[in-house]
């Protein structure tokens, strides 16, 4: 069974921690800080919707269609959300952006303004004209008038805010269109039953002319305004997407296959497969993630990984999808093709990303939940109060300043303020070549005080050479390696090539192996030329034979050097030693210190032995070492750091670093190592740099502040508003606010959180 948050297999009955059911089903983690996750939004974890009434059941195949601002809505069909009214968004990402809502929108709002224009200048004529004059103008023949201009607008323009009103209703999930339809229906039925039987009115309805006040104006201009708030939302939701859209756009849409029989042909890309030898030609595309057979170039990465300096590339070397070669041609074969390319799992990541709600996000879902309810009920108690103490005529100081709470108060701010900064804050990421796996990855970095970080892949290329080889007395260095390379041909462990390589150059033969076995965080042990052979660390001789003390001063030497030591033991006696050299990142040592610079205390958490983890350490000046783990030790190391009161970080690249990546509050994957690693992590970075962390703190502490910038003028802005509309400076100073001027500070409360949330496309990192 599989931790539903980090993907671990976990045993029931030996759970760390523990079980959580939910919706019938019991789920069980490997830790606790799995279950709290878990725990606290059970929907993030899992693809199924919830109930019919909140989301259709999607189509088994198709696009699936999801909301912004509550990600566990899916259904098979494009709409609006039935929890927040929002429209939902395709969950795969494409190139081509779909602007129908924005164009439906556009359309209703230049009607809506070519009607409500005139109605607000008719409606406006007692304030424009003389007192006499207005007063003839204003008969029943002109109400008609503004009942035709007005009905249009609010039955036709307006009508999609009142089917997302009427939906939140039967769903019992009120939100800004339950007011926005409670508003405007108000104002246009009561204007409408004024017109045509105002004798149903009591008196206090009566002006001093003897009518009952129209609102057509009130109704068609706050209808207009919603609108133009839509439009302008749609238009900054749609920037917010192009990181993603400038992504998917580097994918070239052909490529040039070279056939077995030489013949080159220009293919679509679907067509590619895993194997295809393909022809990259200078200034053109890499269409698949490959690796190069022949010829050299430099190629601008800079797309993916934020870097604008070219990368050279020679036979051997990687490469990526979207990445664009230089003036060299080149021979790939393709590695990863269609939706498993580097390129395509980022586009994924981003979209997940800004799909997924940050922590912060909680408490504005708890305050939403009955901030509405509460809304109506401020609305109803306006309108009982102008109605027992207000000025005449009473009933339509009532229905305004009824109408203008329910306008002013809708919490649409309120709800973009988190969404719109993660979605902006993912895109940022990506154009860096930092990927955030979800908002709480995003907004947990920036209260991150320390950092562990494993040694090779990590601060070290992760590519290491031999670079010594020590026989012990009586044994051929020719047959030391070949027993040695013989088994690491099995192995997946990152030191394994470096001693097959070896083997290669100097021209030995390798051994059929039998009764091959990997043993975690020990080595590998197998038969090789009817010898009993086993390669890896002391603790591995403790079992399988063989004194490492024989050969200890040599070792010594080795490890001084920062040389990882590898023993090996032939039929349970000491064969040799390996010294294996991994290069610390030319990077690693400015990275370090720029993290320690901004306040992190970093430990160095390694498998390797202790006296290599210190000679890399001392070069790089962590002061901090943790040696000699195997892999489930580093999630108990993890584990030991949370308990100090310590919000920690883990940095790797390996399959060995699954565990402590998923145990730390943010588990950050270099975007060079394995899957495992990335899939466990909630941040990649795609170039594999530490400077990637730098800058995501970074962006991680803006998007913070951002957050907190727009909730609190969304708070803020309801706090002041609520009570001004509700007539609470009338008494002292005779100010009311019109439902109009409620409608366009709601509107231009949305826009601001938007823009301020895009002022993050721009931060310095």
């Amino acid at each position: 069974m599989n931790d539903p948050v980090c993907g671990m297999t976990v045993d029931p009955e030996h759970a760390r921690g523990g079980s959580f059911t939910h919706q019938g089903e019991t789920y069980f983690f490997c830790g606790p800080k799995c279950r709290e996750r878990f725990a606290a939004n059970p929907a993030q974890f899992l693809r199924p919707a919830e109930p019919a009434a909140i989301a259709e059941t999607p189509e088994k195949s198709g696009q699936i269609y999801i909301c912004p601002m509550d990600p566990e809505v899916r259904q098979s069909t494009p709409g609006a959300c039935p929890k927040c009214g929002m429209a939902l968004e395709p969950e795969l990402a494409t190139a081509d952006e779909d602007n129908t809502e924005l164009r439906d929108m556009s359309h209703r709002l230049r009607l809506a303004a070519a009607l409500s224009t005139p109605l607000f200048v008719i409606a406006m004529s007692e304030m424009l004209l003389p007192h006499s004059l207005a007063h003839a103008l204003s008969g029943s023949a002109l109400g008609f008038v503004q009942l035709a201009l007005a009905t249009p607008v609010c039955l036709w323009a307006g009508l999609p805010f009142f089917e997302r009103a009427l939906r939140s209703i039967q769903t019992r999930h009120l939100n800004m269109f339950t007011l926005i339809g409670l508003g405007v229906s108000a104002a246009y039925v009561y204007s409408l039953f004024a017109l045509l039987a105002p004798g149903l009115f009591p008196t206090t309805a009566y002006d001093e002319h003897g009518r009952v006040s129209l609102y057509f104006e009130a109704a068609a201009v706050i209808t207009t305004l919603v609108l133009l708030g839509q439009v302008l939302e749609l238009r900054a939701r749609s920037q917010t997407g192009a990181a993603i859209r400038q992504l998917l756009e580097l994918a070239p849409k052909t490529a040039r296959r070279v056939d077995a029989d030489g013949q080159e042909r220009d293919v679509d890309i679907e067509a590619l497969r895993v194997g295809d030898t393909l022809r990259v030609r200078p200034g053109e595309k890499v269409p698949v993630d490959g690796v190069v057979l022949e010829g050299s170039s430099q190629l601008d990465e800079s797309m993916l990984t934020g870097e604008a300096t070219p990368s050279p590339k020679k036979p051997g070397e990687r490469l990526s999808a979207g990445t664009v070669n230089g003036t060299g041609a080149l021979l790939i074969r393709a590695e990863k093709v269609g939706t498993d390319t580097l390129l395509s799992r980022i586009v994924t990541l981003v979209a997940e990303a800004q799909r997924s709600r940050a922590p912060i996000q909680r408490l504005v879902d708890r305050v939403s939940s009955y901030f509405v309810p509460g809304v109506i009920s401020i609305a109803l108690l306006t309108f009982g109060i102008w109605l027992l103490f207000g000025p005449e005529p009473r009933v339509a100081h009532a229905l305004v300043n009824a109408v203008a709470v329910l306008i002013v108060a809708c919490p649409c701010a309120l709800g973009l303020a988190t969404p719109m900064s993660v979605l902006v804050a993912s895109g940022k990421g990506a154009s860096i070549g930092v990927l955030f796996k979800n908002a709480e990855a995003l907004e947990r970095l920036a209260r991150v005080d320390t950092l562990v970080v494993d040694k090779t892949g990590t601060l070290t290329e992760g590519k290491p050479k031999l670079t010594a080889l020590v026989p012990s007395p009586g044994v051929e260095e020719h047959a030391l390696l070949r027993w040695a390379a013989s088994l690491e041909r099995l192995s997946e462990h990152p030191l394994a090539k470096a001693i097959i390589d070896a083997a290669e150059e100097r021209g030995v033969e390798l051994s059929t192996v039998s009764g091959f076995e990997s043993i975690t965080g020990r080595g590998v042990r197998g038969n090789v030329d009817q010898q009993s052979i086993a390669l890896g660390n002391s603790r591995l001789l403790e079992t399988s034979g063989g004194d490492p003390s024989a050969l200890g001063a040599h070792a010594d030497e080795l490890r001084a050097l920062g040389q990882t030591v590898v023993f090996v033991a032939a039929s349970g006696k000491l064969a040799g030693i390996l010294g294996i050299s991994d290069p610390i990142k030319p990077s690693s040592a400015a990275a370090v210190a720029a993290l320690q610079q901004s306040g992190l205390r970093l430990v160095m958490l390694t498998g390797d032995t202790d006296a290599t983890a210190q000679a890399v350490a001392k070069r790089l000046g962590i002061e901090k070492v943790i040696a000699d783990v195997l892999p489930d030790q580093k999630a108990q190391a993890i584990e030991r750091l949370q308990r100090e009161g310590r919000v920690v970080a883990m940095a790797g690249d390996g399959i060995n670093d699954a565990p402590a990546l998923a145990r730390a509050d943010v588990g950050i994957a270099m975007g060079t190592g394995t899957d495992v690693a990335i899939e466990s992590a909630g941040i990649t970075l795609v170039k594999g740099d530490l400077h990637g962390i730098v800058r995501a703190r970074a962006l991680s502490g803006f998007t913070l502040a951002n957050i907190r910038q727009n909730l609190l003028f969304a708070f803020v802005y309801n706090a002041l508003g609520i009570p001004i509309a509700a007539g609470a400076l009338y008494p002292a100073f005779g100010i009311l606010l019109s439902p109009m001027l409620a409608a366009a500070a709601m509107s231009l409360s949305s826009v601001s959180v938007i823009a301020n949330a895009l002022r993050l496309k721009r931060a310095a990192l």
